[in-house]
């Protein structure tokens, strides 16, 4: 069975995509977590920063490898399947991924060996400002690419000169709309999908008995992390909504599941169906809460998708359930980092075995919930690239569908074996813990990880 040309772009980018965000989505809490560790051991000189920052950096090394390996690939992917975006959109998403590369990437690479191998080789001071740089880029590097994708959600200083948008006001591009809400939504995202990974790793060390001063340590750090930020993430997603209603209403109304324009309830479970145009309702709050969350007003008449042409509306199922699971995980992790405060609170926290499995199961929730949003926000954009600019379905190469079925093929072999042994890799390491040590083989070649070891350690 052939697929459409333009299904097998969409489907290609989007597993791409999925795949990516994932790493920096990591990478970019951890690198401000080993700024915060090495920090506090220069700070307190206890060894239990130092021994926490030279195994979470070895976790940095892998997620930060993988994560550029896949971002070079969507990058192609804009010229290959999204050459017709490329040359309408180019003048303006061209530059802020320059930016990008520039400010961030490069930032990155000058000291990441530095950071990496330069422990006990440079002075401290200098170690610590290469991790600083370090993070800071990674944030960089979620600046520009969040001001990117969200000038193509909410496209602002721009004009349109022989089929082509070009910047006229850069400021208005880069702090475009929705950017300010969405790159602190981000940002904070990745910081509890961080927060999440590392209270995970500290359970399944109690669990399996294998507790030490470090993990003990690193679980509280997660716990007050997550209990801060998962409740102020609830309120910078209302306000990235709030923004979104107001320049993306088609998007609001398709995760909402609202067909019909009046004062709308929340919906908590139901079903769009999009053939219909009705949406199955199986529990919901009454009518003008949903008015109320999205515009400040339980009066308001908020317009359902039956307001826009079957052309110009988003499909619903997907933006639909996608942001339900993206705001279950998180209020899943609002009561981890609440249980969790309130048993460190009263002196239970290592005694509760409940917790520890809770905190080891919900462990990849952060990745969930940025997959999840991610999901939301790019589908609920369409059937756009460039909202109300440009049509996804007239952005995309003319290639053969043949070519696309190969390389997609291609990228699922590849990236099953390649990131899966990454992945499988980093759980090996969160499952040994921050203070074991693992030999290389007798006259064989030395693992990556005993290779960070070894290169880490004074006199080496």
């Amino acid at each position: 069975m052939h697929l459409d040309p333009f299904i097998v772009s969409r489907i290609q980018f989007a597993f791409t995509v999925a795949f990516h965000i994932i790493f920096p989505a990591f990478t970019i809490g951890l690198g401000s977590y080993l700024a915060v560790l090495e920090g506090l051991w220069l700070l307190t000189k206890r060894e239990v920063f130092k021994n926490l920052y030279l195994f979470w950096v070895k976790v940095f090394a892998l997620a930060f490898g993988m994560g550029v390996v896949s971002g070079v690939v969507m990058s192609y992917q804009f010229g290959t399947n999204w050459s017709v975006f490329a040359v309408k959109t180019g003048s303006v998403l061209g530059p802020l991924l320059g930016y990008e590369v520039l400010t961030a990437f490069f930032l990155e690479a000058s000291f990441l060996g530095i950071m990496l191998f330069g422990w006990k080789r440079v002075g401290p001071g200098l170690h610590y400002t290469a991790t600083c740089f370090v993070a800071g880029g990674t944030l960089f590097s979620a600046f520009w690419i969040l001001s990117a994708n969200s000038w193509m959600q909410t496209p602002a200083g721009y004009a349109l000169e022989n089929g082509r948008y070009i910047a006229v006001d850069w400021l208005k591009v880069i702090f475009n709309p929705s950017f300010p809400s969405r790159f602190a939504h981000m940002v904070t995202a990745a910081y509890l999908t961080t927060g999440m990974v590392v209270l995970g790793s500290s359970g399944l060390l109690s669990i399996r008995g294998k507790a030490t001063a470090e993990s003990r340590v690193m679980q509280r750090m997660a716990i007050g992390l997550i209990a801060i930020l998962a409740p102020l993430q609830l309120l910078i997603g209302h306000e990235s909504g709030k923004v979104a209603h107001e320049y993306q209403p088609t998007k609001v109304a398709a995760m909402e599941g609202w067909w019909e324009t009046d004062r709308q309830p929340t919906i908590l479970i139901g079903w769009p169906d999009d053939r219909t145009e009705t949406t199955k309702v199986l529990l919901q709050t009454p009518k003008g809460f949903g008015s109320w969350v999205v515009a400040g007003d339980d009066k308001a008449v908020l317009k359902g998708l039956k307001a826009w042409p079957r052309a110009d509306r988003p499909p619903t199922l997907i933006p639909f359930w996608a942001f339900r699971f993206m705001v279950g995980l998180g209020l899943l992790m609002i009561a981890i980092g609440l249980g969790g405060a309130a048993l460190w609170a009263t002196g239970r926290l290592d005694r509760s075995k409940l917790f520890q499995w809770a905190a080891l199961l919900s462990g990849p929730s952060g990745f969930g919930a940025v997959i999840c949003g991610w999901m939301a926000t790019e589908v609920g954009r369409q059937p756009y690239v460039v909202y109300g600019l440009l049509r996804t379905i007239n952005a995309v190469s003319p290639v053969s569908v043949g070519a696309e079925e190969a390389s997609l093929a291609g990228f699922i072999i590849v990236y099953s074996v390649v990131f899966s042994a990454g992945a499988l890799y980093i759980a090996r390491l969160l499952v040994v813990g921050p203070d074991a040590s693992e030999p290389g083989p007798p006259g064989g070649p030395m693992p990556v990880r005993q290779m960070l070891i070894s290169t880490s350690e004074p006199g080496v």
